[in-house]
Parts: structure tokens; C-alpha cells; sequence
């Protein structure tokens, strides 16, 4: 009983376990492994090799031809993705929550840029474009901060991650596994009871990229993190354990501090899918390279085609009888003025080879295919600035941007879907671990840097009136951020005409909030805060001039001067030496001011592919 007792609960024969799971799980997606490696080929131009291993790739030596009409295709929608970078919002669910969400909205972004998460999420976009897929990893590193600990967000490989076959959501699959190619020197430092117990290599039971240099594995061991849930008072629990081979690094439920309450207290597995094109039966997708792939070799091929034949044309080859009796060799040398012959020379004895002149039909055929692939990509010219068909107004150029665009703005949207579930687990591992205060730099709204401390205090379980305990969650409300300087100088120029159209007059307040009310564009309810306490100190300033004209009035009734006539004076001069008259303000010219058609209808193409 005591040996049962001091026995681990995950030990060797749990982990042979588990590990017999991974390799069911790894042959479970073979086919998904190839693909994306086949579209790696494809994105690094080196898909005749593929073409090769099919039989598709004709004689060796003919000419191989690597178009980018695919690459360029993938150039343009990850550029239209970081143009359109995410900035979260988040908001309450229940009023006594507003002062946390507030903190929330501008503490994530100090953690996300602490994570270089930018780098990630463009690192994610690649992948999600090629493969079809790109996985968030949101974990909590505790070595960070000198040993305080903050939030990991990182960008995984598909190839190392391994799933239930079968299953739509990963939240689904009963196990989920995590490789990691280590360097044995590194994890004999870290665990040294590891010595004697690797050397085995771990290369060959995950796959990999075709790299262009040779990677050496055969020093490196492979370590899995193995995440499980278990069922505690009624409750899933995620579990979490990881090792190498055969022996166990670390395990919660070997650890009485985490064995009840899991690895984290969400209760999910740390990973989040971004789908590009969504496929039944798998939490992965396909992108780009698979949507467009049989267009590129056709088009390469056609190019190999076009190619050997002007090859042919444009090289002299000639036919020459066995019996002739010209010098070959000074014939086909272009240098010599003479050739040297033996005997009389015939008609016969040398007869050039005519290629046949291409037809322009296959030239067409050509052209098609590059248009196919750029109409099933929605890569039209438009979208990079060119135009065809002899379009040149720019309403019409513009139009055929906002129906082009419409595709990207579908794409990144739903990328905006799987960054909410990334701040929402960042917010609850800050729910978990935020247990000392830390110090955050902050921006203010005036440009100002401001300091703050903050901790989970605010997002811990509440007592309610009624019994029971009541957990703070909130909403994500995510929008792109607008750092391009054409967006900012739009802004502008909206506040100008506002200006200029008098929406900051006191006396215009209150048809100024009702147009606003029929507006949209950002920062409007800040705008419309402005206007209300421009209205508000208006009103104090003429309530208190109203009150100190009476005063003086009363005083020039008893002292007998005149005050209040001087005052009104000055307060007349104040509003007639400024540029106010019976309308309002002056309204400069019509053409001033204002942009131009022209200008404007640039500025909206330039914000097609944005999200709305």
C-alpha cells in the first residue's frame, strides 16, 4: 500500500500510453503533413521538383520556367492582412465590470507588444496563406520578468502538433500533443536525469520541411507536451505532462499544487486555429497555394512550351548528308569567312531544319491562365493600383476596388474571430497568474506617458447579494488600427470641414449631436463629448455674465456709473473683432477647404480590403 501510495500517477507506463496515441494521431494526418510541405515547395519556387516526383515535369533538360503569379497572389492579401493589423477593445458584460474593462483596453496591448506579437501575427499570415492554417500558441511562461512570470504568444507549426483525427474543434479531441526538436546538450542542463536515456534522435518521428541546407538531428531528442483533460468534482480539469522517451520531465497531476486544479484554470488547450478556407472533418484548412496550384503548373508549363520553341527557333540547326563534303566544324563557326569543301557542292548537302512559328492562339491560351489564376485569387490588377479595359475615371476605378476588396475584408474579418480568442485567453491567464502587482507604461489620451499598477484583483470571483459567487467576462470588440498616414490625414480633414460647417459652435450644438447621431466613423462619441461640454461651459459663461450684469447694474443704480454699459461694450467688440457675424461663422470658399473628387475617391480606395 505505501509503494501504491508513493507511486506517481503518470509515469513510464502512462507515457509508452500517450505515446502510442501520438504515433495513431501522427499517421491520422499524413496527407495533411505532405500537402503542407508540397506548398512550401510552391511558395519557395521549387515546385517543378514536385512536379518531378509526379511525373509532371517533362524531359530534365528542358527549361523550367518559375513563374510568381502564385507568390505574388500571396504577396498581396498577407500585405492587405498587415494593413489591417488588430487592436482589441474590450467591454463589459455587467456595470460593476467597466473600471476593469477599461484597464483591460489599454493593458493588452502593452502585453501583446511585449510578445513582438506583430512579428508573430505576420509570421501566422504566411502560414494561414499557404497552408490554409495558421495555430496560436498562448501560454504562460514563468521565467519571464526575472522570474515574475507573463503571458508567451507564439506562432506554431503545424507539423508539430498533432491531433484527434476526425474532430472539427481541437477543444474536441480527446488528447493533444505538442513536439519540440531539442538539442540534447540543452536538456541535459535542464534535467540532468536525463543522463544516459537519450542519443535515440527524434528527427524521424515528426515531419519536416525540405530545407535547402542539411539539418542534422541525429543530436537532438524530441519532447512532447501532452495535454489531456480530467473529470475532478464533476468538472473538466486540463492536465498537462511532458517528457522525453520514455521518462517524465513534469506532471500535474504528479504536482499537488496543480493534480486538482489543472495546468490552466480555463480549462482549455492553449492553441487557437486561424482558418483561411475551412474544410469538414479537420480544424485545419486550405490556402492559397491549393486554391491556385493547378493554375501555376499549367502556366509554367505553357511557359516551358513557349520557351523550347523560340529556344528551337531562334538556334541555326542543320540537316547534312553523311557523304557531304563540307568542313562542319568551320561551318559552324560564325568566325571564318571561309569553309573548305572537297568536292562539288550540292543542294542537298547542307539543308537547314525550319521550326514552325508558334501559333498565337497558345500565347492567348497563356494570358488566360494568368487571368484565371489572378480572377480565383481575386488578385486583379486593380487591386495594386493597374488598370485594363481602358478604365480611367476614378468613380469607376474605385468601384471595381470596393468589389475586389471584399474578398480580403471576408479574410481578415475572420481572422478577427480567432484573434478574440487569443485576448480572451491572455485575460484569463492575467485572470490566473496576475496575483502580484506589476508596473505598466502606458499612453494617454493626451500623448502623455502615464504609469500604472495593476493586478487580477478586479477579475477574481465576486460575492453576490442573492449568494454565490459572480466571475467578471467580458466582450472583445476588435477593429484594425489605423496607422496609415492616409487614414490619419483623412481624419483630419473630417475635423476641418466639421470645423469649418460650425459643429463647434455653442449655438450649433444640438443639431450638430443629432447629425452625429447619423454618422459613422471613429472617435465619434469622443467627438460628441466635446461638443456637449463646449455647449455645457457656453452656458456657465453666459449664466455667469447674465448674473454679473445684473450685479452691475444694481451698482451703477446706487453709485451712479456705467458699468454695465462698459462691459457690454467690450462684450460686443470681443464678438464683432473676431470672424463671427449674423450667420455664424464665414464659410470659406466651396473649393478651399474641401477635397477634391479626385483626392477623396483615392482615399477610399486606399481602405477597400479594410474590415467594417
Amino acid at each position: 500500500m505505501e509503494q501504491e501510495v508513493m507511486r506517481p500517477r503518470i509515469g513510464a507506463q502512462e507515457v509508452l500510453r500517450a505515446a502510442e496515441i501520438l504515433r495513431k494521431y501522427r499517421r491520422g494526418k499524413e496527407n495533411l503533413d505532405k500537402r503542407i510541405i508540397d506548398n512550401e515547395q510552391f511558395w519557395k519556387l521549387r515546385h517543378w521538383e514536385q512536379m518531378e516526383k509526379a511525373g509532371e515535369g517533362g524531359n530534365p533538360a528542358d527549361p523550367r520556367p518559375a513563374s510568381g503569379w502564385l507568390v505574388n497572389c500571396i504577396l498581396s492579401k498577407h500585405a492587405d492582412a498587415m494593413d489591417s493589423y488588430p487592436e482589441p477593445t474590450v467591454l463589459p458584460r455587467e456595470p460593476d465590470d467597466r473600471e476593469e474593462a477599461a484597464k483591460l483596453t489599454r493593458i493588452l496591448p502593452v502585453i501583446l507588444k511585449n510578445n513582438r506579437f506583430k512579428r508573430e501575427y505576420a509570421k501566422a499570415w504566411w502560414n494561414k496563406l499557404k497552408s490554409g492554417c495558421a495555430v496560436y500558441g498562448v501560454f504562460w511562461d514563468g521565467d519571464k520578468l526575472h522570474g515574475l512570470g507573463d503571458v508567451d504568444i507564439r506562432s506554431m507549426d503545424v507539423l508539430n502538433l498533432f491531433w484527434e483525427p476526425g474532430v472539427q474543434d481541437i477543444q474536441a479531441s480527446e488528447h493533444f500533443f505538442s513536439t519540440e526538436l531539442v538539442p540534447d546538450h540543452r536538456l541535459l542542463r535542464e534535467y540532468p536525469q536525463l543522463e544516459g536515456k537519450l542519443g535515440r534522435g527524434g528527427g524521424a518521428q515528426v515531419s519536416r520541411y525540405l530545407y535547402d541546407d542539411r539539418v542534422d538531428t541525429s543530436d537532438r531528442s524530441l519532447v512532447v507536451d501532452w495535454y489531456y483533460h480530467t473529470e475532478v468534482n464533476g468538472q473538466p480539469v486540463l492536465q498537462y505532462c511532458k517528457f522525453v522517451g520514455e521518462t517524465v520531465l513534469y506532471a500535474t497531476e504528479n504536482d499537488p499544487a496543480y493534480a486538482e486544479r489543472g495546468w490552466y484554470d480555463h480549462g482549455k488547450y492553449p492553441f487557437v486555429f486561424d482558418v483561411l478556407f475551412p474544410e469538414e472533418g479537420t480544424p485545419c484548412g486550405y490556402g492559397y497555394v491549393d486554391l491556385c496550384k493547378s493554375a501555376q503548373k499549367q502556366i509554367d508549363l505553357m511557359n516551358q512550351a513557349i520557351l523550347k520553341n523560340a529556344l528551337a527557333a531562334t538556334t541555326p540547326r542543320f540537316f547534312i548528308r553523311s557523304d557531304g563534303a563540307v568542313n562542319e566544324e568551320e561551318y559552324a563557326d560564325w568566325t571564318r569567312p571561309f569553309v573548305h569543301t572537297n568536292g562539288n557542292l550540292g543542294a542537298d548537302s547542307i539543308a537547314p531544319i525550319r521550326v514552325p512559328t508558334l501559333d498565337g492562339v497558345y500565347v492567348a491560351i497563356l494570358q488566360n491562365k494568368v487571368a484565371e489564376m489572378k480572377e480565383t485569387a481575386g488578385n486583379r490588377d486593380v487591386m495594386s493600383g493597374g488598370t485594363a479595359g481602358g478604365v480611367t475615371a476614378a468613380t469607376a476605378i474605385a468601384a471595381l476596388q470596393e468589389a475586389g476588396g471584399k474578398l480580403s475584408r471576408n479574410m481578415i474579418d475572420d481572422g478577427y474571430e480567432a484573434f478574440s480568442q487569443v485576448v480572451t485567453l491572455c485575460i484569463e491567464l492575467v485572470r490566473q497568474f496576475y496575483s502580484v502587482p506589476r508596473q505598466f507604461r502606458l499612453l494617454g489620451r493626451g500623448a502623455e506617458r502615464q504609469f500604472d499598477l495593476f493586478d487580477n484583483g478586479g477579475l477574481q470571483p465576486r460575492l453576490m447579494e442573492l449568494g454565490g459567487y459572480r466571475v467578471p467576462e467580458f466582450d472583445l470588440e476588435v477593429a484594425a488600427q489605423n496607422e496609415t498616414p492616409y487614414k490619419t490625414m483623412e481624419y483630419n480633414q473630417l475635423a476641418l470641414q466639421l470645423f469649418q460647417m460650425g459643429f463647434f459652435r455653442a449655438d450649433m450644438a444640438e443639431q450638430a449631436l443629432r447629425c452625429l447621431d447619423l454618422m459613422e466613423f471613429r472617435n465619434k462619441d469622443q467627438l460628441a463629448a466635446v461638443i456637449r461640454q463646449g455647449r455645457q461651459r457656453t452656458q456657465q459663461v453666459e449664466w455667469l455674465q447674465g448674473r454679473l450684469m445684473t450685479a452691475l447694474r444694481l451698482l451703477d443704480a446706487r453709485q451712479g456709473s456705467q458699468l454695465a454699459e462698459e462691459l457690454a461694450r467690450e462684450m460686443g467688440g470681443a464678438e464683432s473683432g473676431g470672424e463671427l457675424h449674423t450667420g455664424g461663422l464665414r464659410t470659406p470658399d466651396a473649393g478651399a477647404g474641401a477635397l477634391d473628387t479626385m483626392e477623396r475617391t483615392r482615399q477610399r480606395s486606399r481602405e477597400t480590403v479594410r474590415p467594417r
